[in-house]
């Protein structure tokens, strides 16, 4: 292994870049005794290698380095954000399509949350998005029960500190009530649609309690500049390659290229998968894949009319009506007209090109 702590990277960051596990958990199985340097297990992160030495985590050698892939799962509720749960219960990487590359997730959320969740190929990238510097404001759209003090809501933006912990400003915005609904003693349940940028532990739910108010639904509905739309639950959409560079310019500024040989790579290549559109508009994979994306699920007939013409449809200044999508420079949304229906389909206009599996290439 280098002596010199200026050569080679950070055997973490080398693990994370691999999609192994996020650099985080890199750091972690270290100290615990799973990775290997030329042989010699290793205790401590703090060691650079090169491509001339060998790593093997579990005994087994880092895959082969594959280019940066990014993204869009609607997570379910009842399932963890980890790839192994020591409760045995389900998560969010036991149901990916078996196209998907190892993925690891952009921070997490808790098992009753639902919506948006990225996924990325690159620990590193996944380190970088979820860091408050990067400016991405995380949009969820709550439900709570319970009778809401809208100047107490609004004085979310300034902050708040709950038992000792303190969140930076948050944007709240009562839903307007519909009509015909009544409001009893106990209160009743209200949309409110939330806006932070630090995403904290808990940090929706605790903020709401301190306000006396109980969350009853969550969902992420916008990360950054890419949003859940009409994405039905349990399903995955990638990012084109052009969306994502242009997206995340600053990340893609600072990556070294991807060497000809990788730090203990081995083996051979996987074959590169066609994506193909059959009759019925379902996607599939010239190679046979035993996972598939979940059509059959359908939001909760009770919660259809909160989604109607409402921001998770959204971003900006579109109308109810209007759909968003990316430009060819990724760089900014475009509108396009037609109505929507309001109910959960299998392609929303507005993640039309994610969904079309392989992104595609600069020209």
């Amino acid at each position: 292994m280098s002596e010199d702590k200026h050569k080679g990277e950070r055997i973490a960051k080398i693990m994370a870049r691999a999609g192994v596990c996020s650099r985080r958990d890199a750091e972690k199985w270290i100290t615990s005794g799973r990775v290997k340097v030329n042989g010699k297990v290793i205790d401590s992160p703090a060691l650079n290698v090169t491509e001339n030495d060998k790593v093997l985590v579990d005994n087994k050698p880092l895959p082969e380095t594959e280019q940066t892939r990014l993204f869009l799962y609607h997570k379910p509720a009842g399932l963890v954000t980890s790839h192994k749960d020591e409760q045995g219960r389900a998560t969010v990487f036991d149901s990916m399509p078996d196209f998907m590359p190892r993925v690891v997730s952009v921070g997490r959320l808790d098992l009753n949350t639902e919506g948006l969740l990225l996924l990325t190929n690159d620990g590193e990238l996944s380190r970088f998005l979820e860091l408050p510097a990067t400016g991405w404001k995380r949009k969820y759209r709550v439900r709570v029960h319970g009778k809401v003090n809208e100047k107490r809501l609004a004085s979310l933006k300034n902050g708040i500190t709950v038992e000792g912990v303190r969140y930076k400003s948050i944007i709240a915005v009562l839903d307007k009530q519909k009509e015909g609904e009544q409001v009893n003693e106990q209160g009743t349940n209200s949309w409110i649609s939330v806006t932070i940028s630090e995403g904290k532990n808990r940090e929706i739910r605790r903020v709401m309690e301190a306000l006396g108010l109980r969350v009853t639904r969550l969902i992420r509905t916008d990360y950054g500049p890419f949003s859940l739309g009409k994405m039905p639950r349990g399903s995955v959409s990638e990012v084109p390659e052009n969306v994502m560079h242009a997206q995340i310019e600053k990340f893609f500024a600072t990556k070294p290229p991807m060497p000809e040989k990788k730090v203990g790579g081995a083996g051979k290549d996987k074959p590169k998968q066609k994506f193909e559109r059959k009759q019925d508009g379902k996607p599939r994979s010239s190679q046979k894949s035993k996972g598939s994306f979940d059509r059959k699920k359908s939001y909760e007939k009770n919660d259809d009319k909160a989604y109607k013409g409402k921001s998770i449809h959204s971003k900006g200044k579109a109308s109810p009506g209007e759909k968003k999508s990316f430009n060819k420079d990724g760089k900014s949304f475009g509108k396009a007209g037609g109505k929507s229906s309001g109910k959960p389909q299998g392609r929303n206009s507005q993640n039309a090109k994610f969904n079309k599996g392989k992104p595609q290439k600069k020209k």
